[in-house]
C-alpha cells in the first residue's frame, strides 16, 4: 500500500478510536465514527461508474448512503468524493481510474467492467479497492476466493436469481420455446450469466438463442437478428452496454410483439415485463457499509470477504403484461406492480 494511502488510513482508525473513547468517558456527549475524525490529512475516495443507467445510478445512491452511515460525508470532516462516470467506455474507465488512483486513499467502482479498471490502475500501488454489483469476482479477476479475496479488492456480488426467472418466464408464458439473450462478449457477468441461464433452460423446457455484441453501435443490430430468429421472448441479465442501451433493444422487441424480462426494477419501469428483482440501493449500502469498514481500520482489505446479495422480489409492470397480452398468474399475485 502506498505510504500517504497507509497513513491516513492508520490516521482515520486512531481518530475513530480516540472519538469512540471520548464518547465512553462522556466527553462531549456525541458518539464517534471513524469518518467524523478523518485527522490531519483527512481521505479522498475515488468513485467509478461504469455507465448512467438506473440500476448503477442506484447503486452510488447505496454507496453514499453506506459511507454516510458510518460518517464519511463528502464535504465535512476532511473527507472528499470524487465522482467519475466512464459512460460505458471502457477505454475512459481505465484513463479515469488511473487518474484516482493516483490521488486517491481508496476506490469505489460500480459494476464489473469499473471494478476491473480500478483493480488494474490501484494493484500496484497497494490502494485499496472496494466494488459493487460485480457478478462474478473470481471469473474477473478481482478475488482469488470469496471468502478470502487475497488481492487487494473486495465488494458486492449481485447473484441474480436466476432460476427465479426462468420460473417467472414459464409462468407468464406458458406456450413459450426460445429465449433470446443479448449480451457484450467482453463482460464477465454476461458471460457467466448466460452459461448458467443456458444449463437451466432445459429443466423448464426452453431453448436459447443468444447474440453476443461487442460494443454499443452493436446493439440495433443485435436486437434485429434476435427478432429476425423468431424467439419468444428476450431476457436481459445485468449487462452494462445492453442496459445502457435498453431503449434500443425495446424498440425492435415491441415492433415485433416480442415480451423483454428484466433483471431489476429499473428495467421494468423502463419498458421490460417482469423481472425477479435485486434491490440495487440496498446492495450500494452494503458496498458503503465496507469501504468505510477498510478506511477505518475495522476490516483487512486483504481478507474482508466479498458479500454476496442474492435476496431478489418478483416485480411486473400492470401496463407491460397487457401490452403484451400477458395476463399475471396465480403464483404471482403478491408481486410488486410497479405501475400502482
Amino acid at each position: 500500500m502506498k505510504k500517504n494511502t497507509m497513513k491516513k488510513l492508520m490516521a482515520l482508525a486512531c481518530a475513530g478510536v480516540m472519538a469512540l473513547s471520548l464518547a465512553a468517558c462522556g466527553g462531549n456527549g456525541q458518539t464517534g465514527s471513524a469518518g467524523n475524525e478523518t485527522g490531519a490529512d483527512g481521505v479522498k475516495i475515488g468513485v467509478l461508474q461504469y455507465a448512467p443507467h438506473p440500476s448503477l445510478d442506484n447503486c452510488y445512491e447505496g454507496v453514499l448512503k453506506g459511507l454516510e452511515a458510518a460518517g464519511y460525508v463528502d464535504g465535512q470532516n476532511g473527507v472528499s468524493i470524487e465522482f467519475q462516470n466512464a459512460n460505458g467506455n471502457a477505454a475512459d474507465g481505465d484513463m479515469m481510474a488511473k487518474t484516482m488512483a493516483s490521488s486517491c486513499d481508496m476506490l469505489i467502482a460500480i459494476a464489473t467492467p469499473a471494478a476491473m479498471s480500478c483493480y488494474a490502475a490501484a494493484k500496484d500501488d497497494g490502494v485499496p479497492v472496494i466494488y459493487a454489483a460485480a457478478s462474478d469476482p473470481i471469473g474477473s479477476g478481482l478475488a482469488k476466493d470469496l471468502e478470502n479475496p487475497q488481492t487487494g479488492a473486495s465488494g458486492t456480488k449481485d447473484a441474480l436469481n436466476l432460476e427465479g426467472q426462468m420460473q417467472m418466464i414459464r409462468a407468464l408464458l406458458p406456450e413459450a420455446d426460445t429465449i433470446g439473450i443479448l449480451y457484450t462478449t467482453s463482460e464477465p457477468n454476461s458471460l457467466a450469466h448466460l452459461k448458467t441461464f443456458q444449463e437451466l433452460a432445459p429443466n423448464y423446457g426452453f431453448t436459447i438463442e443468444a447474440v453476443g455484441i461487442t460494443n454499443e453501435s452493436e446493439v440495433a443490430s443485435g436486437a434485429a437478428t434476435l427478432v429476425a430468429k423468431g424467439v419468444d421472448c428476450v431476457n436481459n441479465f445485468t449487462d452494462n452496454n445492453v442496459v445502457n442501451n435498453l431503449s434500443t433493444l425495446l424498440h425492435a422487441t415491441d415492433a415485433a410483439g416480442i415480451p423483454v424480462f428484466g433483471s431489476e426494477e429499473e428495467q421494468v419501469r423502463n419498458g421490460c415485463v417482469a423481472a425477479e428483482s435485486l434491490d440495487y440501493v440496498t446492495l450500494g449500502e452494503e458496498t458503503g457499509r465496507m469501504a468505510a469498514a477498510v478506511l477505518s481500520g475495522e476490516a483487512d482489505i486483504m481478507t474482508l470477504p466479498v458479500a454476496v446479495v442474492a435476496e431478489t422480489s418478483p416485480v411486473y409492470s400492470a401496463a407491460n403484461l397487457e401490452k403484451f397480452g400477458i395476463t399475471l398468474p396465480g403464483e404471482y399475485s403478491g408481486a410488486l406492480n410497479l405501475d400502482a
